[in-house]
């Protein structure tokens, strides 16, 4: 630990190493519930891609494992330290180096927070459209790291279509520059968008060159109710199938509807077992609300309520932005499920769910980016009770299995980390965990690089 200490201390600033065990202690997990998390020796706050060159070429002298993290917000436990590892933490290196309204992209650090880059390229005109739900606190490295995605991603996809290029620390320091700041390239393997997903197990991103669009115009949002959740499901079918580009399709099932209301007085009706709220930012979006409306009535909708104007919209958003917030409220804790399932499936996942709530005894809320068919199944728990954290932690296998039965993936946003490592094997199979852990070898061959986690 003392030659650790020195040999780090050597090359960042006294600031930048923290060993106070009250702070560290601080930094040894980020938010999912089951994932355990060890004490780290250190916590390093580096400025700059020198000094963590210097962290990783330490680490690498002395075999000591590097858990890189953002702001840890993260739900799998892929930023959980281990026992005497070092926490590089990027929260400091938060600068936006550059937006470019002609060439259409942004350069930044890794620490930079998400809503603060929106914010910035919506100035000059520009939007970066990802947008997880914690954007107001999660960092652009960390949602490289888990391949992040949001509210926007039925019309504008997911995290890895907006890098680039990258510059990353490799486990031994040495520093990799991958991909482009053109608006097309081929050449060689996509080292880029292997990187992302890789949850700090392949080398720690310094800088990110990222691809931007046109500022949009105002969205407008229409919100449906429903008195089953397949008849939602059959409305978003009906909306996908005729061709419509929303750039927001969400859906929350009636125990989310109920939570929410418990918490905000929404006065949505008792009957409502389904919510989906739709959203256009084309130039003429009540038209496409119009049509989307009729298509939600012909499915069974109960009540179809167009937005005017955006104050309107925004109110009618508030129920699916309170839907977490009012879930961890009817116990004291929760498991927030991350299954994605063809949008055709989707219907039947919420029928299973439901089915499994009822099997183990448990309130399971499902908030869902329903066009493209990303659900976050929440578990509601005491995790004072030993029975019930059981039939939570197995809850929340039987919806993974589920999600997999009906030709989904284990997760579509929030990433592998500790929480669904056994879980990762059964998707990939055999030979594709071979080769997955054969590209982990090359990269990281000690095994320094977040160990424990995905595999």
């Amino acid at each position: 630990m003392a030659d650790l200490l020195v040999r780090l201390r050597s090359g960042l600033p006294a600031e930048a190493v923290i060993t106070d065990p009250d702070i560290t202690a601080s930094y040894s997990h980020d938010m999912a519930s089951f994932c355990e998390a060890g004490t780290p020796a250190v916590v390093v706050l580096p400025r700059s891609a020198e000094q963590v060159q210097h962290v990783m070429r330490t680490a690498t002298e002395l075999r000591v494992p590097v858990v890189p993290q953002g702001a840890r917000t993260g739900l799998s436990g892929a930023a959980n330290a281990s026992d005497g590892c070092i926490v590089l933490s990027l929260t400091k290196m938060d600068r936006i180096l550059e937006i470019n309204p002609v060439d259409r992209i942004a350069v930044v650090e890794p620490g930079v927070i998400n809503a603060t880059l929106s914010r910035a390229v919506g100035e000059q005109g520009l939007y970066y459209p990802p947008d997880p739900s914690s954007w107001e606190m999660c960092t652009i490295g960390g949602n490289i790291g888990t391949a992040s995605g949001g509210l926007c991603c039925v019309k504008y996809g997911v995290t890895a279509e907006y890098v680039l290029g990258l510059e990353v620390v490799l486990a031994d320091g040495r520093l990799l520059t991958t991909g482009r700041r053109t608006a097309k390239g081929v050449a060689g393997y996509d080292l880029t968008r292997l990187f992302v997903g890789s949850e700090g197990s392949l080398g720690i991103v310094v800088k990110a060159v990222l691809a931007l669009k046109p500022q949009p115009p105002q969205q407008l949002v229409l919100a449906a109710e429903f008195a089953s959740a397949a008849a939602a499901c059959d409305a978003v079918c009906r909306i996908m199938e005729r061709g419509h580009t929303p750039s927001l399709l969400e859906l929350m099932d009636g125990t989310t509807v109920r939570a929410v209301n418990a918490m905000a007085n929404m006065g949505l009706p008792d009957t409502t077992e389904a919510l989906l709220l739709a959203a256009f930012d084309t130039p003429d979006p009540a038209a496409e609300l119009a049509a989307v409306g009729e298509l939600c009535a012909a499915a069974g909708a109960t009540e179809v309520v167009p937005a005017e104007d955006a104050a309107e919209s925004e109110m009618l958003l508030q129920a699916r932005r309170l839907s977490l917030t009012a879930l961890e409220a009817v116990k004291a804790a929760t498991m927030i499920d991350d299954v994605c399932v063809p949008r055709s499936r989707l219907a039947a996942l919420l029928e299973g769910t439901a089915a499994i709530a009822e099997k183990y005894d448990l309130t399971i809320g499902v908030c869902a980016h329903a066009g493209d068919g990303n659900t976050h199944p929440t578990v509601c728990f005491d995790p004072a009770d030993p029975d019930e954290s059981r039939r939570a932690r197995e809850s929340f296998d039987e919806i993974m299995a589920l999600g997999l039965e009906l030709g989904g993936t284990i997760t579509g946003e929030h990433g592998v980390g500790v929480l669904k490592k056994e879980w990762l094997s059964r998707e990939l199979g055999p030979v594709g965990l071979e080769l997955q852990r054969g590209i982990k070898r090359t990269f990281d061959p000690l095994g320094l690089l977040n160990p424990g986690k995905l595999f």
